[in-house]
């Protein structure tokens, strides 16, 4: 009897002590057990940042299919199912075409030393090399020089969204180390496009592309975004676009849409293309306004919203979103990982939040107590309780104000669970 990816994907997790190991040695080895499927994928864009690589990605495949093309597509975590991780020109995998990549990449392996993320990475590039499409966009797991994506000698283009502090115990504990890491996915003549960033990071992003003669087009130099009067209006050297807004809420979806079109440009699409990718964008759990659901039924009239942001960056632009947000009183709903900065992501937060209600996310090892939590959010001047469940926050806060605005918020891995119970 055929085994389903859940089983499969369950066996590959033992197949490596520790979650996180960065090094390409293992990716390589099974790679060329596979026959080195990494050759022979459609024109790949490569993404890496600490924040908005996702986003970014996303527009940039709205505006590629509207353009008539076909797109692969590579991202993680998945949120509700692993599936969600493998698009095959335009399609999440179906359940029998994972198990089968999976299966093939697990006898490839033959038992060696490979983490989860590796193995499913070449899983993803196995499908991806047997299925026709245009182009293949790959987002970077974690960093970038080591990331289990970086095995594309020429991709077509690369793109760098902000980089930021975030899983130092990896990338290290700097900007510039971190950006040392995430630059690492530049490639000789390969053109790089690059989202706004701070100077200590443009400056290591500059370096190596100036060594490996890449072209760079960065934001600021080589093209410039806003929004204006409710548009988004976009320069580079072949002209002005006056575009509707990203379909994604916030301020900080701006420079995103800025490197999408930058990058859409740049691969000769039209100005219908980039329209659509501001408007045809969808990308669950960053800010996500929750219209449907039982979640939503069972608590309304209270406006609910996701995001999975999780590091001080991502609450500086979550911050800025709610407070562009018609006035409304605002509660969270927080659950973090124990490896986060988490007074540094809710430090600006405390500012346009009335409470935050702390939970442990269900079913995850790494989870923060809630109670940890809660003493987080009082330290940086916050109101804070703790709640045993999801359902339980909900019910205190939606009890003492039925309308009020409520962000469940700290981590994909708790968005997840949101989208799987709300479904």
């Amino acid at each position: 009897m055929t085994q389903s990816s859940d089983v499969i994907l369950a066996r590959m997790m033992a197949l490596h002590p520790k979650v996180i190991d960065l090094t390409l040695d293992r990716v390589w080895r099974l790679l060329a057990a596979l026959g080195n499927p990494q050759n022979d994928l459609p024109p790949v864009i490569h993404l890496a940042g600490t924040n908005g690589k996702g986003s970014t990605q996303a527009m940039i495949r709205a505006g590629l299919e509207a353009a008539g093309k076909t797109v692969h597509a590579y991202t993680s975590p998945h949120l509700a199912r692993f599936h969600e991780r493998i698009r095959l020109a335009g399609d999440l995998i179906s359940e029998d075409h994972l198990t089968a990549v999976l299966d093939e990449c697990y006898a490839a392996n033959d038992g060696g030393n490979i983490t989860y993320f590796e193995i499913t990475t070449a899983a993803a590039l196995l499908a991806f090399a047997r299925t026709p499409a245009n182009y293949t966009l790959l987002e970077v797991g974690l960093g970038g020089r080591l990331d289990a994506t970086n095995v594309i000698e020429t991709p077509a283009l690369t793109v760098i969204t902000p980089i930021d502090l975030d899983h130092q115990q990896f990338l290290g504990d700097t900007l510039q180390e971190i950006a040392g890491e995430k630059a690492g996915i530049i490639k000789r003549g390969v053109p790089c496009v690059v989202g706004p960033q701070h100077d200590e990071v443009l400056d290591v992003i500059e370096a190596r592309a100036a060594r490996l003669g890449a072209p760079l087009l960065a934001f600021g130099q080589q093209w410039h975004v806003t929004q204006e009067r409710g548009r988004l209006i976009y320069q580079d050297e072949t002209g002005l676009l006056d575009l509707p807004l990203p379909a994604l809420p916030g301020p900080h979806q701006i420079a995103n849409a800025g490197a999408a079109i930058a990058a859409l440009r740049r691969l000769g699409c039209d100005e219908v293309a980039c329209e659509a990718a501001m408007t045809d964008v969808f990308w669950p759990a960053r800010m996500q306004h929750l219209t449907t659901g039982r979640i939503v039924d069972r608590f309304r009239p209270a406006d609910l919203w996701l995001d999975g942001g999780h590091n001080p960056a991502a609450g500086v632009m979550l911050a800025r979103t709610l407070a562009d947000l018609p006035d409304r009183p605002t509660h969270l709903v927080c659950g973090m990982l124990n490896t986060k900065d988490i007074r540094g992501y809710l430090l600006p937060l405390a500012k346009v939040a009335q409470s935050l209600t702390a939970i442990s996310i269900p079913g995850e090892a790494n989870t923060l107590p809630a109670s940890v939590t809660a003493t987080a959010a009082r330290d940086v001047g916050m109101v804070a309780a703790v709640a045993d469940s999801l359902d339980a926050a909900l019910e205190d806060i939606s009890a003492k104000e039925p309308y009020a605005r409520i962000l469940i918020c700290g981590s994909l891995y708790l968005a997840g669970h949101v989208l799987r119970e709300n479904s």
